[in-house]
């Protein structure tokens, strides 16, 4: 197959990812299990070239031959997007695919609760998603991004390594930034979101301090910020925001973190009895109790609170994943797997 037909069959069999590789045949990622395509060879050095080819542009063969790695989107033929990771292994080509589709799902199709429509109503605020790779996220913040470009004129400005999800068009103003397409650094990105009239900024991943930093000066100057962290719970979120500081700074980081957060939404894509895979969510937002943790850095206390807050509409992973064994959609063992405290999830069953 070439690259063409490989792309074209991701898309029909709704693969999450495509991945070539010198010396394994092309393989998806299909309700997150790997399959090979059926047929289809080894991939060899000479055949990986000419299957990446057609997928960058001269500067970006440039850009890869230099850095030995490049993030980049693809749009394919008005079928669909694709996030792209270019990579070397040893000293041959690596790509892994990532399938955007170009419709953006709304947030009760995501099965996220109603409970979160919510929080595309503020004007101002801190709102994490976070999860592993692979589970959600993008898609997430794309579906309150789309929400709000729905229901009220906003200026939304995203900055994305790269950009993923385009928006249709709505009610709202919506510039994405693509890193090192339309600016060289996440530093000079952010600051640079403030002179831009922003109501919306959303910031593609927080990677380091000075993201975390930006991000948090956004929200308390009196605008609304979504971002992402590759964490697996709302109280690993807090800790690790706190600590990317040094030990000095950390009493001051607390009290702007207190203040300006509104929610952290956890996620984790379970695979389910018939093949496919539902969302589980871990949901916090920030109550006055919450918020008084977090200043005085009593973080061990968030799992209890969320567990205790239900009718203030947060919930535990454990709590979703039990009701989607409830409700016959995945079972018990694999709940188990997923679980960040198995004996909680027993409990609830």
């Amino acid at each position: 197959m070439n690259t063409q037909q490989l792309l074209d069959l991701t898309i029909q069999r709704n693969a999450s990812d495509l991945h070539l590789s010198v010396g394994f045949p092309p393989t998806l990622r299909v309700h997150g299990e790997l399959i090979a395509v059926p047929g289809e060879p080894n991939i060899t050095p000479e055949q990986i070239e000419s299957l990446i080819r057609p997928l960058l542009s001269n500067n970006q063969m440039d850009i890869y031959k230099d850095a030995l790695e490049l993030d980049f989107s693809f749009e394919f033929e008005s079928k669909a997007r694709f996030r792209i990771n270019l990579y070397k292994q040893k000293g041959h080509a690596g790509v892994a695919l990532r399938l955007i589709p170009y419709r953006i799902p709304n947030i009760e199709e995501l099965g996220l609760p109603q409970v979160v429509n919510k929080l595309v109503e503020l004007k101002q605020g801190f709102i994490l998603v976070t999860g592993p790779t692979g589970h959600g996220k993008s898609t997430t913040l794309a579906s309150f991004i789309n929400k709000i470009n729905q229901t009220r004129a906003a200026h939304v400005i995203t900055i994305e390594d790269p950009i993923e999800y385009v928006y249709p068009s709505g009610k709202s103003l919506i510039e994405q930034r693509e890193m090192f397409s339309d600016t060289k650094s996440w530093g000079n990105a952010l600051r640079s979101a403030l002179r831009e009239d922003p109501d919306v900024v959303l910031i593609g991943e927080m990677r380091d301090l000075e993201t975390i930093a930006s991000a948090m000066t956004i929200a308390e100057t009196g605008h609304l910020v979504f971002a992402t962290l590759h964490t697996n719970s709302a109280a690993q979120s807090v800790d690790r925001i706190i600590d990317v500081f040094p030990e000095i700074q950390q009493p001051q980081i607390r009290l702007q973190l207190a203040a300006t957060l509104e929610a952290i939404i956890s996620l984790r894509l379970i695979p389910t009895i018939e093949p496919g895979r539902i969302l589980a969510s871990e949901l916090l937002f920030a109550t006055p109790a919450i918020r008084n943790i977090i200043r005085e850095g009593k973080t061990y206390l968030i799992d209890n609170t969320i567990e205790t807050s239900a009718e203030l509409g947060m919930q535990t992973l454990e709590k979703s994943l039990a009701d989607s064994i409830k409700m016959g959609k995945i079972s018990k063992e694999v709940g188990l797997r997923y679980a960040l405290r198995p004996e909680l999830l027993n409990k609830l069953l």
